[in-house]
């Protein structure tokens, strides 16, 4: 009989490719690792990997294994979690990704109000893309991630915490008055300055842009929101600044913010977590402290279209 011990050491293995990092992922010697791994094919008659010098490849039956051995391990861990925290809303270990565009500018406000009003929550942060922050959730390793919807994969339930409307950052000097609305047609031939690829950011600039910029190349790009500030202030360009980054990013006076007219392009932020996850009670109180903690309104039950999240 196969274990889940062996199968955590056949997913660590899956994801580096190597057995002397997995073997460190798991807190084991390679030979105990690999021991086990070798006990696992043995059991189920099948070679899952390819042994080469310095790597480990898996076979196509490993590959599909491997899938199916998250999706084990992350159900293991959800049992865990349904015995632990029936009746007890937001304590022990919560695992929560965000992405580095909300971050810096909710976790400050949300932290403390999530340890006056639940000390017995331990929160372990993961700041990092959409794409990661996705494919950690559905192996287990997080519990609830907060960021932009809407998503579409078919093993996540999303629930909307605030709409996040974006303004347009140019340089103090701009000509343009602060109380007169831009539509995108402001924007069409000015150096964009956006976030370097994989941010979700970007995508949803770019999606906004996309109609009367066409296929024009976007100058640029930077790994924050403060570097993009800085290249604004000094101008070099424009960028789309979201709401809920304004306090932090836009205190440079060098720096002037427009509004865009209606439609406003924008983003709808919320939570989301594996359909299976037994602590919906959980992240349920926890939208409501953050919308509470934010001083926002909850968002529309569907994102609103054309706003895209993917990475």
């Amino acid at each position: 009989m196969i274990t889940l011990r062996q199968l955590r050491y056949f997913a660590a293995l899956a994801r580096h490719g190597h057995f002397g990092r997995a073997a460190s992922e798991c807190a084991v010697s390679q030979p105990a690792l690999s021991m086990q791994i070798r006990d696992l094919e043995k059991t189920l008659g099948v070679d899952l990997v390819e042994r080469r010098p310095g790597e480990a490849v898996l076979t196509a039956i490993g590959r599909e294994f491997a899938l199916r051995s998250e999706a084990v391990l992350a159900g293991a861990r959800d049992l865990v979690d349904f015995a632990r925290h029936q009746g007890r809303i937001l304590t022990g270990r919560l695992r929560l990704g965000v992405i580095p565009t909300l971050a810096p500018y909710v976790l400050p406000k949300i932290l403390p109000a999530l340890q006056a009003h639940y000390p017995d929550l331990r929160i372990e942060l993961r700041e990092t893309q959409t794409r990661l922050l996705i494919e950690e959730l559905s192996r287990g390793a997080l519990d609830v991630l907060m960021l932009a919807l809407p998503l579409d994969e078919a093993d996540i339930d999303t629930l909307p915490l605030f709409d996040d409307p974006f303004t347009l950052a140019v340089t103090a000097a701009d000509p343009r008055p602060a109380s007169k609305k831009i539509d995108a047609r402001a924007i069409e031939r000015e150096p964009l300055i956006l976030l370097e690829e994989g941010h979700c950011l970007r995508d949803q600039a770019l999606a906004y842009c996309a109609g009367v910029r066409g296929d024009q190349a976007m100058s640029l790009g930077a790994t924050s929101l403060a570097t993009v500030m800085q290249m604004v202030a000094n101008g070099y360009g424009v960028t789309l600044l979201p709401q809920v980054a304004i306090d932090v990013e836009a205190r440079d006076p060098r720096i002037k913010l427009l509004r865009f007219a209606p439609p406003e392009p924008g983003r709808t932020i919320g939570l989301a977590f594996r359909r299976t996850a037994p602590r919906k009670a959980d992240f349920s109180a926890l939208a409501n402290l953050v919308t509470e903690a934010l001083g926002v309104g909850g968002a529309n039950k569907r994102a609103p279209k054309g706003r895209t999240s993917r990475a």
